[in-house]
């Protein structure tokens, strides 16, 4: 199966790789603290948080960050309470963006959020006039780490079987997509198949797509989501932007 594949798009290339941790714990920490004020501290009775803490463990987030955000959420630990906020953006070549974000202040992010787009070459749009080219889909992330399991064409076969829209390979990596109510079948799936989970949840996936395949577009494209995943409450930024792969290897 083919289509939208994290090796196939856009994927900004950091070179701050201590900020970057910390902005990945960071995020993983206010995910696990929404997750605990929804739905309680106990992940052996909250689904949501035992996925965000299964997140933040693979990547390699320390136990204490995860037991502070886990008090934080259940009022154990005072502070102003996180929220999840999606915004929208117009950007180079026509492509469209949405841009999640996690905050304890919402006139704060927007008004960062705005200065970020418009700074690089954007404009902010009303999240209703982008929203529909995408969809909410689980996808899940995985690297072999062993040779248990069943062959690649009968693991893809199960895969399908449990929920599987989309399959993507490249080396021992793994990127399935899923409609939003099947994504821990295929993780389980996964996991019982020799595969250490990247990441798994729900995301905004593009439906309708705008080619890119000009090396100038796409290096704009990248310097755009780059600047604004930057931001500290932005948590992830989705692009409708499908760059070949001619010209990835043109941007590098």
């Amino acid at each position: 199966m083919s289509g939208h594949s994290k090796w196939a798009n856009i994927r900004v290339k950091k070179t701050a790789q201590d900020a970057k941790r910390g902005k990945v714990f960071t995020r993983h920490a206010k995910l696990i603290e929404i997750a605990a004020r929804a739905g309680g501290g106990d992940p052996a009775s909250n689904p949501s948080l035992r996925t965000a803490i299964d997140n933040a463990k693979a990547d390699s987030v320390p136990n204490m960050n995860i037991d502070r955000a886990i008090k934080k959420g259940t009022g154990e630990n005072k502070g102003e309470a996180m929220g999840e906020v999606v915004y929208a953006a117009m950007g180079p070549g026509g492509t469209a963006y949405l841009i999640e974000c996690l905050t304890e202040n919402k006139n704060r992010t927007l008004s960062n959020v705005k200065l970020l787009i418009g700074k690089n070459g954007g404009s902010f749009a009303e999240s209703s006039s982008v929203l529909w080219m995408f969809a909410r889909k689980g996808v899940v992330l995985g690297h072999r780490s062993s040779d248990i399991g069943v062959r690649a064409d009968e693991l893809e076969l199960k895969l399908i079987d449990a929920g599987a829209e989309d399959i993507s390979t490249e080396n021992a990596s793994i990127e399935v997509t899923t409609d939003a109510a099947h994504w821990t079948q295929v993780r389980d799936l996964l996991k019982t198949n020799g595969y250490e989970i990247e990441s798994a949840g729900l995301k905004f996936v593009a439906s309708q797509k705008v080619a890119v395949n000009d090396p100038a577009v796409a290096q704009k494209i990248a310097s755009f989501m780059e600047a604004i995943e930057e931001d500290e409450d932005v948590s992830e930024v989705h692009t409708n932007a499908e760059v070949s792969a001619e010209v990835m290897v043109q941007v590098g």
